[in-house]
């Protein structure tokens, strides 16, 4: 007489029966095509944003991977009483020059798909958001130097805790 096969562990289902489902990503058009599932990494011209540009690049080309260099600005500011514009953000084209200037010193990499993104705004919030539309595979930051940071919060910390990626912090 037949008997039926019962599954290895009560209520689960029998791995040789297992199905497959996997639904497909969104198809992204153009450029963004060849950026599916790059490492994102924060740039500012810091030391530590330095050695993070050389960890992600290395990162990218090691696992075949596009690299995406955000350099976020925290906006223009005006000084209250004269209204002299304070730290305004350079020409985008004038960023660009200089962050892939900056990568060609710190590594070479050739064949590692490169774009530069420039954002405007909360560099941790800004971070997390472009890490959130690549579909990134990790997201690579410096590491603060103040001690002030310790003690009030860092981008490291906040991207740790809201990211939806792997965070890996660089010193």
């Amino acid at each position: 007489m037949d008997q039926a096969e019962s599954s290895p562990l009560g209520g689960q289902p029998d791995p040789r029966q297992r199905r497959v489902h996997r639904s497909e990503p969104a198809r992204r058009s153009g450029t963004d095509a060849q950026l599916d599932h790059p490492v994102v990494v924060g740039y500012d011209g810091s030391p530590s944003s330095r050695n993070a540009l050389a960890y992600a690049a290395g990162v990218s080309q090691r696992l075949s991977r596009p690299l995406v260099i955000v350099h976020v600005t925290p906006g223009v500011y005006c000084e209250p009483l004269t209204g002299q514009v304070i730290g305004a953000p350079r020409a985008r084209a004038e960023t660009e020059r200089w962050v892939r200037a900056e990568l060609a010193e710190v590594c070479d990499c050739p064949g590692v798909v490169v774009r530069v993104v420039m954002r405007h705004g909360n560099p941790a919030r800004e971070l997390s958001t472009a890490a959130d539309e690549f579909s990134a595979d990790a997201l690579v930051i410096g590491a603060p130097r103040q001690r002030w940071h310790h003690v009030a919060g860092s981008v490291p910390g906040w991207l740790a805790r809201h990211a939806r990626c792997p965070v890996i912090v660089v010193p």
